[in-house]
């Protein structure tokens, strides 16, 4: 009897918890098409668009290619600040649109399967879901990254187009791109947990923010600011072919930092509002 009144009811460790939730998020992740399809997605995209550059206009005559080079469908040659032509924004950079589709796709069957309403329930507390998700989210598009950067060099060696660059800038560009994903996985969770009820709103948000119109608008407002690149777009165009050894400490700080405030924010709305 003294033993069992002894015994006392201690809640898992916050990593226990969060490690038990990025199991079950992972393991769903590894065993659903939809994964596996926007990874493709990602890979097919770059060689499609590097291979179009390519082709005569309507009349037969030859038109300026987009790129001259194969990296220039990674990354811009310089920080964007504002579009000047579709080239210069058509590169890794929409990895991130097609990245928050599969967060809403994921986050949606979340409360239309009821999942979300027996996992509240239970245990878990509404931090440890806007991490996990933003983790899964930042992991799904560094793959894409990585998939992205393949069909482009496939292209770029199947169409002879120039590989010449600095390799340096290259790695820069690309782990920057990565490294920001986790900011952007957790700004589409946050998107997702407003308008978790509105599925299309979801998506359309998402597409919003990815294709980069906010900075886009502002720039051409105020005209050009790095501040705007860095804080409203997140530092992923800041991850350019120019880019230099301080460029990836930028994007990491600046990706923590949206992991950061959009994590607090998600889970003070998932606490304060009905999440079913």
């Amino acid at each position: 009897m003294t033993g069992i009144n002894e015994l006392k009811f201690e809640s898992p460790s916050f990593l226990k918890r969060l490690s038990g939730m990025l199991g079950v998020d992972f393991y769903r992740l590894f065993h659903t098409p939809m994964f596996y399809i926007f990874l493709a997605i990602a890979a097919i995209i770059p060689a499609m668009i590097l291979s179009m550059t390519d082709m005569p206009g309507p009349d037969g005559a030859a038109v300026a290619p987009l790129y001259t080079n194969t990296w220039q469908i990674i990354a811009a040659d310089t920080p964007l600040y504002v579009v000047s032509d579709i080239g210069e924004y058509a590169n890794m950079n929409m990895v991130f649109i097609f990245g928050g589709i599969m967060v809403s796709i994921f986050i949606g069957h979340d409360y239309k399967s009821g999942y979300v309403k027996q996992l509240f329930t239970t245990h878990a507390k509404k931090q440890d879901y806007m991490m996990s998700k933003s983790i899964i989210g930042a992991f799904s598009m560094a793959c894409m990254c990585i998939t992205y950067l393949i069909g482009g060099v496939i292209a770029g060696l199947l169409t002879g187009t120039s590989f010449a660059v600095n390799g340096g800038s290259v790695i820069i560009a690309v782990l920057g791109k990565m490294v920001m994903s986790l900011g952007w996985a957790s700004l589409y969770t946050f998107l997702n947990i407003i308008f978790r009820r509105y599925f299309g709103l979801s998506i359309a948000s998402s597409f919003f923010f990815g294709t980069g119109i906010l900075i886009i608008g502002a720039a051409a407002i105020l005209g050009n600011n790095s501040v705007l690149n860095i804080f409203l777009y997140g530092s992923s165009v800041y991850a350019c072919l120019s880019g230099n050894i301080v460029t990836l400490p930028v994007c990491l700080v600046c990706s923590i930092v949206w992991a950061v405030i959009y994590n607090i924010l998600g889970t003070r709305i998932l606490s304060k509002c009905d999440v079913y």
